[in-house]
C-alpha cells in the first residue's frame, strides 16, 4: 500500500510541475485540439494535460506509473538553425531586435533579417487597418461559422451567434488575441476578408515592410510572415495610434454575452508589472512561430522598440525582455555599447 501511494504521489508530482501558466492564450488555443478529453476509469486514471511550446501533452496513469511525451513539430526558426546563433545576452528567442525609437539606433540585434511566421503579431496590422478605416465602433457584428478556425482547430469563448460591437471585438483581438474576434472584424469589413487582407499588405508596403506577407487577419496561418526589422516599423507606426496603445495595453476587459459576463485578460503579463512602462505590445504563438512578443516601452529614460521572435519557452520571451531591460539600464548615460561587434546601426530603420 505504501508503495502504491508513493507511485501515485510521483505521478501527481510529474503532472503538477508540468502544468502551464494561464497567461498564454494563444498556446491554449493551439493545444485545445490536442487535449480534447479527460477520462476516468476504475483503477486507472488517464489525464491529458497541455504543457510547454515544444511538448504536446503528458499522459499520466495512476496505478501503473507511466509518463509519455509527444513533441510538437519544430518551429521554422529551429529548422533554420537560428537558435544556434550566439548572443552576449543569452536570449532564448532566436530573433531579437532592440531600437531606440527616437534615434533609430540599433541597440541589440540577433537574426533581425530572418523572415519567420509571426502568429498573432498579425493582429497589430489588423488593428491598424481598422483604426485607419474609421468604421463605427458601436456597430454590432455577429460571430458566424465563417469565423471558426479551420487552420489550427483552436477553441474560442465566442460562440457562433455571439453579437458584440466592433469596438468590443477589437479590444478582445488586440488585448487577449481572440481569433474569432479578429476574423469577424475582417469579414465584416466592406469587401470582406480578401479586401481586408489586401489592405494589410498594402499598408505593409507603404510603411516599408518589404519582407512581410499576410494571408489572413488572425495569425493562425504560418504563411503570415515578417522580419524583426519590419515588425519594428509596424510597432513604430502603431504606437502613434492612441486606440491601439490603449487596447493593447489594457490589463483586462469584460464583455456581456447574453446573461453572462466574460472576463478576458491581457496575454502579456508585463502590462500589470509596475516596473514596466509599456506604450504598446502584442504577443503571438503558433507552433511554427514559437513564442513572439513586440513592445514599445520606456527604459532608463529611453523610448525603445523591442521585438522577440521564436522564443523556445512559455515564459522565455518575457525573460528576454527583462534581460534586455537590465542591460539597457546598465548602459552609462549617453553611451551605447552594441553587444555584438559586427552590428552596425541601420540607416532610417524605422523611417
Amino acid at each position: 500500500m505504501h508503495r502504491l501511494l508513493s507511485l501515485i504521489g510521483l505521478a501527481l508530482f510529474v503532472v503538477a510541475i508540468s502544468l502551464p501558466q494561464a497567461d498564454a492564450a494563444e498556446h491554449k488555443r493551439e493545444l485545445a485540439k490536442a487535449t480534447p478529453h479527460r477520462t476516468v476509469a476504475k483503477r486507472k486514471v488517464s489525464r491529458t494535460i497541455a504543457v510547454g511550446p515544444r511538448k504536446a501533452a503528458i499522459h499520466a496513469r495512476v496505478g501503473r506509473v507511466a509518463v509519455q511525451t509527444v513533441s510538437l513539430p519544430p518551429s521554422f526558426g529551429q529548422i533554420a538553425g537560428l537558435h544556434g546563433a550566439p548572443d552576449t545576452l543569452a536570449l532564448k528567442s532566436s530573433v531579437a531586435l532592440v531600437i531606440d525609437q527616437d534615434t533609430n539606433e540599433v541597440l541589440f540585434s540577433k537574426n533581425d533579417q530572418a523572415v519567420l511566421p509571426i502568429a498573432s503579431l498579425t493582429k497589430l496590422m489588423t488593428g491598424l487597418v481598422l483604426t485607419e478605416a474609421q468604421l463605427p465602433m458601436h456597430e454590432l457584428i455577429t460571430i458566424s461559422q465563417a469565423d471558426v478556425d479551420t487552420e489550427k482547430g483552436s477553441s474560442s469563448r465566442l460562440k457562433v451567434g455571439t453579437t458584440l460591437s466592433r469596438g468590443e471585438l477589437m479590444h478582445l483581438a488586440l488585448m487577449s488575441s481572440e481569433n474569432r474576434a479578429a476574423h469577424a472584424l475582417a469579414r465584416s469589413y466592406p469587401g470582406g476578408v480578401p479586401v481586408f487582407v489586401g489592405l494589410m499588405n498594402a499598408k505593409a508596403r507603404l510603411i516599408g515592410m518589404n519582407d512581410t506577407n499576410y494571408v489572413e487577419p488572425t495569425g493562425l496561418s504560418s504563411k503570415n510572415q515578417s522580419s524583426a526589422r519590419d515588425l519594428a516599423k509596424l510597432v513604430n507606426v502603431a504606437h502613434g495610434d492612441p486606440i491601439l496603445r490603449e487596447l493593447t495595453t489594457s490589463p483586462d476587459y469584460q464583455v456581456a454575452v447574453g446573461r453572462r459576463m466574460l472576463q478576458y485578460n491581457n496575454t502579456n503579463r508585463l502590462v500589470k508589472n509596475p516596473s514596466w512602462e509599456i506604450g504598446l505590445q502584442k504577443t503571438g504563438y503558433i507552433s511554427e512561430a514559437g513564442r513572439c512578443l513586440v513592445m514599445q516601452t520606456k527604459v532608463a529614460g529611453r523610448k525603445l522598440i523591442m521585438v522577440f521572435l521564436d522564443s523556445a519557452g512559455k515564459l522565455s520571451r518575457l525573460g528576454d525582455a527583462e534581460r534586455v531591460r537590465r542591460w539597457v539600464e546598465s548602459i552609462p548615460a549617453k553611451v551605447v555599447a552594441v553587444p555584438q561587434a559586427r552590428l552596425q546601426n541601420a540607416e532610417n530603420l524605422l523611417g
